[in-house]
């Protein structure tokens, strides 16, 4: 059944449970990143400097204003408060958004999923916080998806990693991955980078997974604040004023051998020679978004692949940014005179942490960049996407799904839109 573009339509078929498995004509799938936290595992700052909830609210209020976002549009997820003390930090939404796509695979196709990325949170595995990482990966990774597993037994997400994933050591990384190597539920390679195909041939998606954040770290560049305006300021502005900092990159980061350039050709390779239909590529960093904090790193990723995507990708997806957004890029600042449909840019990075977006930075950014679009977003929500390619219409669908504060793991849908295949 095709997606409709309407998300009353989508709400009807909801409740009426009318959604078939499956066709041989379309694949579907889960879309989830950022759902590896629990305050079970909070940040070393939070440990170390600990807040009530009244304080803690005021200190994410203050980091509001400094980013220079209008104060009306303040907000802050749920808070949580440690039992038998005052002690408070944000709330997890990962096993509510668990549930909500365990209730909506029980209405429509959902034949695996794709995780993008920090998947453990705050400092991945090998965190020298004195507990076992079988446990933390267990509570983190599996644990808020147990639902959806138990109803689809076969299901497998393909898992890509993040930034906090990749925070303490590589010896991290391989515990991730080892890990994922002995569950039947997940995937990842051991690289952190691979491909995969899906569907009959002819009718076929293969997928490229970036480890991104290794890409981010084999290169210099700048965090720079936004201007009040929530403008990008220059670089020379900013040295100027003494606002710019070289983004850190830790000594385990490092690019070895050559890894993140042997990462990008392969790529190139992948995407030109792949005989697949659809050609989709996902990690965990953003190209575009409208959150005001990453855009740094998505000057840069955009230099390493937009070229790639545009030429030859049906659609981009990502996480890093916690909210739902969608997004287009017509790529003609990369392949002038482009004919191509836009490149859809689908960020899904709200499976158990939240944040707000940045109004003024989004209006800057329609007004500086002609080749980007914003199409839809929310924040301050818990959410996820499921993705269709339909074989029949040649066109991917998305829809953006939330589930309520309140933990019951109801599934809210937001929104729903069709993009045409444009991969040759």
């Amino acid at each position: 059944m095709k997606l409709s573009t309407s998300c009353f339509a989508v709400s009807a078929l909801l409740l009426s449970g009318s959604f078939n498995a499956a066709a041989k004509d379309s694949i579907s799938f889960l879309a989830f990143g950022d759902g590896g936290y629990h305050p079970d595992y909070p940040k070393t700052k939070h440990i170390k400097k600990p807040k009530n909830k009244q304080q803690f609210i005021e200190a994410e209020r203050a980091d509001w204003l400094e980013d220079h976002r209008p104060i009306e549009e303040f907000n802050h997820a749920p808070i949580y408060v440690y039992p038998g003390t005052e002690i408070a930090t944000e709330d997890t939404g990962a096993a509510a958004v668990g549930k909500a796509m365990a209730t909506l695979c029980e209405r429509k196709a959902c034949e695996f999923g794709i995780q993008l990325g920090d998947n453990i949170y705050p400092d991945g595995a090998d965190a020298n916080d004195g507990k076992d990482d079988q446990k933390r990966m267990n509570d983190l990774i599996l644990g808020p998806l147990k639902p959806l597993f138990e109803n689809n037994k076969e299901l497998v997400v393909y898992s890509a990693l993040g930034n906090h994933d990749w925070k303490t050591s590589r010896k991290g990384v391989k515990l991730q991955t080892q890990w994922m190597a002995n569950q039947p539920n997940f995937h990842m390679d051991k690289r952190g980078y691979y491909s995969y195909r899906m569907g009959e041939i002819g009718n076929d998606v293969e997928f490229f997974v970036l480890d991104t954040n290794m890409l981010l770290s084999g290169q210099h560049y700048y965090e720079i604040p936004l201007a009040k305006d929530g403008s990008e300021q220059g670089l020379a502005t900013a040295l100027a004023q003494g606002h710019a900092e070289v983004e850190d990159i830790e000594i385990h980061e490092s690019p070895v051998n050559g890894e993140d350039h042997k990462q990008l050709a392969w790529l190139a390779k992948g995407l030109k020679t792949s005989t697949a239909k659809w050609k989709i590529v996902y990690g965990h960093h953003i190209l575009w978004s409208i959150g005001g904090t990453k855009y740094d790193e998505g000057h840069v990723l955009r230099r390493l692949i937009l070229p790639e995507l545009c030429q030859y990708a049906d659609a981009y997806i990502a996480g890093h940014e916690h909210d739902l957004e969608l997004l287009t890029d017509d790529c003609s600042r990369v392949m002038p005179g482009n004919s191509k449909p836009k490149l859809p840019l689908i960020i899904s990075g709200a499976a158990s942490k939240m944040r707000g977006t940045h109004t003024p930075f989004s209006q800057q950014q329609e007004k500086r960049y002609p080749e980007y679009d914003l199409i839809w977003a929310k924040s301050f929500i818990w959410g996820f996407a499921h993705i269709e390619l339909d074989n029949r219409s040649d066109s991917l669908n998305v829809s953006f799904y939330t589930t309520p504060n309140d933990k019951s793991g109801e599934v809210i849908p937001e929104a729903s839109f069709s993009f045409k295949h444009r991969s040759e």
